[in-house]
């Protein structure tokens, strides 16, 4: 089975929107809530390695992401292509650089029950089952579990480190996993509006969903 790379950086997209420094706890579902209570904004860079259901081969893709509640959020794929999902709290927006196509979604239909929701809901406990996970590699982790059933994503694993998200791992409905790094996360600055607004390249071929 070949991995949809492509396919899998809007899904960890949506997810990373979500995370960042957590409070210095040791119970991470606690940190995760008081994340989502707290930062109304941040921006970071990421690293995803997402890896294909026989667990060899991987990909690898880096870039940086921007977000302000309630729903607005902007992720610059740069390695190996360049891909950008923005959202201006109506509509999310995915931009393919090298196929120089667009397509967009409303966000109600774009998010629903998925990892974005962590980010853009009211409350975690209306779409996600929270429990703490084990700990592992030095992190302590919570895990979300979407109440949809026929959703994307089986589960979702966050990991904080003293008082920093260290990781973010995603298991997809096809059984890919996606793990998340970041560095250099600043909670709660003030980003600009015009970061969450898209315009289709002159050219480009528009696809509304």
């Amino acid at each position: 089975m070949n991995i949809n790379f492509r396919s899998a950086a809007i899904t960890a997209a949506g997810f990373l929107l979500a995370l960042a420094s957590g409070a210095a706890q040791a119970d991470a579902v606690d940190a995760l809530r008081e994340f989502v209570r707290s930062t109304q904004s941040g921006q970071s860079a990421f690293t995803q390695t997402v890896t294909a259901v026989d667990g060899v081969r991987k990909k690898i893709s880096s870039g940086d992401f921007e977000f302000v509640r309630p729903g607005r959020f902007r992720f610059a794929y740069t390695k190996p292509f360049e891909q950008l999902i923005v959202s201006d709290g109506q509509k999310v927006w995915i931009y393919d650089a090298d196929l120089n196509q667009a397509s967009s979604r409303a966000i109600g239909n774009a998010l629903g029950s998925t990892p974005a929701a962590l980010l853009t809901g009211e409350s975690l406990d209306a779409d996600f089952t929270l429990a703490n996970g084990p700990a592992a590699e030095g992190l302590s982790w919570a895990v979300a579990t979407p109440k949809a059933k026929d959703g994307p994503f089986q589960s979702m694993r966050v990991g904080f480190k003293g008082r920093e998200l260290a990781a973010v791992e995603i298991l997809d409905s096809f059984g890919q996993r996606s793990m998340l790094r970041f560095t250099g996360f600043t909670a709660n600055v003030g980003i600009a509006p015009e970061r969450f607004r898209f315009v289709p390249p002159a050219g480009a071929d528009v696809i509304e969903q």
